[in-house]
């Protein structure tokens, strides 16, 4: 990737003007025709947004982005749209045992008004703080107990797909944890047994680091520094590793983009959230230094990764191993092409991977993260990747959910999906414009964990 070490958040200003009434349109527009009973909408095929009977997601995230929308804006409407849908829809999926995403519904959602109003944006009318706080303390806890033990006596947060699977994507849903722990809150187990939910949100941090990423040390043969493998595999009988593995990635070595992506994000945040932790917190887990250093190894480790295996506009293709890229010689060199006719690109792995660098940035001043997100997201705000037309009901196109299931949409006469959208494009996207146009004006810096109290933590 080229980066321009000169580019500076209010140089995206221009863009971020256009993008936010585009933005505001669309949200609007998806309030209006989506049906009641049709359940989550998640990505769009011929430019419309269609649900998928798997799982609900992406439901905080079309809630999450009317709420960011009003954030970027002050645009009341979306802010009513985003309250009414966290209030009416994010209620059952406080308890939802069976998935490890509360830290995409819950904070997309219940998070964003907490922070809102932690921020002084918004009131605090009818106890929607305390409601808040509330949520994100059921959710955080309900996330932990989705527990798998590891032989070395750690552990990790188990996918859908059984007490076997830890999947990268969950570092981010780690922040549940880390606020419903802010809010002094605990698992209670069986025998009144109390689990600390710092614990382990290390825990299973040390499990990502550890298994997910890999480091040039010689792990395997195809162990190149800052790849990571979308699924790692145990013995649920031992917490024994036995492999990597890939649900959504080409093979389990090679590196699925947007699994990179969520390890960057998931350990810039996490290393903002650090220094909110009172002294002596960390010692049960090796000590705020040690903890501190493996978040940043494996940040450095996944951002430089992404950097060197995207193409030249920041914008990587669905995974570094997919088989057409050899058949693209010098992709790396060039800006990508959505219309290649080998191997798709992934937008929405872009705007996850644009937030992490722009946040590593900022916990890492002086390095060339920064610089590398706005230029990402400098590509993603201007076309072919911004959605302009009206006829879109998408924002961000050209993502990818599930190559190899084969559940992205494929136009007629062409070989490779592209042109859609997906929610958690949209919402990222949003998310990354959000933080650099607050830069841009020198506002209060957000993170998911609100700013610091007065004279405290």
């Amino acid at each position: 990737m080229r980066s321009n070490e000169e580019l500076r958040p209010a140089d995206l200003l221009p863009a971020l003007a256009r993008l936010w009434p585009l933005s505001g349109a669309k949200i609007r527009a998806l309030e209006e025709t989506w049906p009641d009973d049709a359940g989550a909408p998640v990505v769009t095929v011929g430019g419309r947004w269609t649900a998928r009977e798997w799982t609900e997601w992406t439901l905080g995230f079309r809630y999450g982005s009317a709420l960011l929308q009003f954030d970027a804006t002050g645009d009341e409407e979306c802010l009513a749209i985003g309250r009414r849908g966290t209030r009416a829809e994010m209620v059952p999926h406080l308890t939802h045992a069976g998935g490890h995403d509360h830290g995409f519904q819950t904070i997309s959602t219940w998070g964003n008004l907490w922070r809102l109003i932690r921020e002084g944006r918004l009131p605090d009318e009818h106890g929607e703080r305390t409601l808040g706080e509330l949520a994100i303390r059921v959710s955080g806890a309900v996330q932990a107990r989705r527990w798998t033990r590891t032989a070395e006596g750690g552990g990790f947060i188990h996918s859908f797909n059984g007490p076997h699977s830890l999947f990268a994507d969950t570092i981010r849903t780690l922040r549940v944890l880390a606020l419903a722990h802010l809010f002094g809150h605990y698992l209670l187990e069986e025998h009144d047994e109390c689990v600390s939910l710092l614990e382990r949100l290390v825990a299973h941090a040390q499990a990502t680091a550890t298994y997910s990423v890999y480091y040039g040390e010689g792990r395997d043969a195809w162990d190149v520094r800052g790849r990571v493998a979308h699924e790692s595999l145990f013995d649920p009988n031992d917490g024994r590793y036995r492999a990597p593995g890939t649900q959504q990635g080409y093979s389990p070595f090679s590196t699925w983009t947007r699994g990179l992506a969520w390890v960057i994000l998931g350990c810039a945040e996490l290393l903002e959230f650090l220094p909110r932790l009172a002294e002596g917190e960390l010692v049960p887990c090796g000590g705020r230094e040690s903890v501190a250093a493996l978040l940043t190894r494996a940040a450095r480790a996944t951002a430089d990764y992404y950097l060197a295996n995207t193409a030249a506009d920041g914008i990587p293709y669905w995974d570094t191993g997919a088989p057409g890229l050899a058949r693209l010689e010098g992709w790396r060199e060039r800006p990508a092409d959505p219309e290649n006719g080998e191997e798709p690109v992934d937008a929405s792995a872009a705007a996850i991977a644009a937030q992490g660098l722009l946040r590593l940035g900022q916990v890492l001043p002086g390095s060339a993260y920064g610089a590398a997100g706005l230029a990402v997201l400098r590509t993603l705000l201007a076309e072919p990747y911004l959605a302009t037309s009206p006829a879109h009901q998408g924002l961000l196109r050209h993502c990818i959910y599930h190559r190899p299931n084969g559940w992205d949409h494929v136009p007629p006469g062409v070989r490779i999906p592209g042109g859609e959208a997906s929610m958690w494009g949209d919402y990222h996207l949003r998310e990354a414009a959000l933080l650099v146009q607050r830069l841009a004006r020198g506002e209060t810096y957000p993170t998911f964990c609100g700013p610091p109290a007065a004279g405290g933590s």
